[in-house]
Parts: structure tokens; C-alpha cells; sequence
């Protein structure tokens, strides 16, 4: 019976190791997302705002046609705290896709977006967002959705997207 007990242990660390693989593992997009055309997932991700389409892809989607990059003057710092230390500092340049025509005004309106931005940033950071394989299509894809989300609520309905046009990690 000593020598049954680490087999059955073995046997059940198995399965169980198994059946948590089988439920977790990713699930495949569901076909009717993946038969859009290009032209039919563009007009989804433009009419509901969330870029659907983009997510699935882990890339930009493509901007419609009546739109201006306005790039934000400066780059963005954030530090990475370790112990209480900076041990690394992440510079960000970011860019607005506004509507053609939009009445926003960068210069009057630029230091409260720097704050907010900002704010996402740290927290980004905070949460362990510049960790690891920091900048797959994937890991930027959630920072590009916050910022896009918060730039909404600051600018309104003619924000097309946030762009992050540079990226940089440098270690202390």
C-alpha cells in the first residue's frame, strides 16, 4: 500500500494537470469575426468605436479616410519603481487620429491630456505593464484601448485613436 500511494498521487496530479490545460486554454475567434472582409470589419470597429478588429489582430486598424495625426509635442517618462529605486525609465511618444475638421485644440487643452496620460502611464507601470514582452501586439493593444478610452472622455466622439509612435525602456 506505501508503494500504491505516490502512483495514485502521480496518476491524480496528472489528470488534474490536464483537465486545467483543457478548460484553459485560449479559445479560437469565433468564424463569423474571422469571415469579415477587411471592408466589413472596418465599418464595425468605426460604428462601435472599440476596434473590434484591431484587438483580434493584435495591430492598428486602419484609419478612415477623413482623418488628422496630431503628434503630442513631448515624449512621456515614466519611471519604474523597484524597492523604492527607479530602475528603469519608459519614454513614450504618442500621436491623436482626430477627425477632419474636429475643433480641438491641442495647445489649450494639451496639459490636462499630459495628465491624464500621465496618470494611465504610471499606472500601466504600477500594474507591471513595461514587464517582460512589454511590447507585443498584445501587451500595447490594452495600454492603446485605456489611453484611446480616456482621450474619448477628454476630446469626445472625434478621436479616432491614440498611436504610440515611439517606445523605449531604458534600464538604470
Amino acid at each position: 500500500m506505501k508503494k500504491l500511494l505516490p502512483i495514485v498521487f502521480l496518476l491524480l496530479g496528472l489528470a488534474a494537470g490536464g483537465a486545467a490545460g483543457w478548460f484553459l486554454q485560449p479559445h479560437p475567434e469565433p468564424e463569423s469575426h474571422a469571415a469579415q472582409t477587411p471592408a466589413e470589419g472596418h465599418a464595425a470597429t468605426a460604428a462601435d468605436g472599440a476596434h473590434d478588429g484591431a484587438a483580434a489582430t493584435g495591430h492598428y486598424a486602419p484609419a478612415p479616410e477623413n482623418t488628422e495625426t496630431i503628434r503630442m509635442p513631448n515624449q512621456f517618462v515614466v519611471p519604474l519603481i523597484d524597492e523604492g529605486r527607479v530602475r528603469a525609465m519608459v519614454v513614450i511618444g504618442l500621436a491623436l487620429e482626430l477627425e477632419a475638421g474636429h475643433d480641438y485644440s491641442l495647445t489649450q487643452n494639451e496639459p490636462r491630456l499630459r495628465a491624464v496620460f500621465l496618470q494611465l502611464l504610471f499606472d500601466h507601470a504600477n500594474l507591471g505593464g513595461f514587464e517582460g514582452m512589454f511590447t507585443s501586439g498584445e501587451a500595447l493593444l490594452g495600454l492603446r484601448r485605456t489611453l484611446r478610452e480616456a482621450a474619448r472622455a477628454e476630446i469626445g466622439p472625434h478621436l479616432h485613436d491614440v498611436l504610440i509612435t515611439e517606445l523605449l525602456r531604458q534600464e538604470s
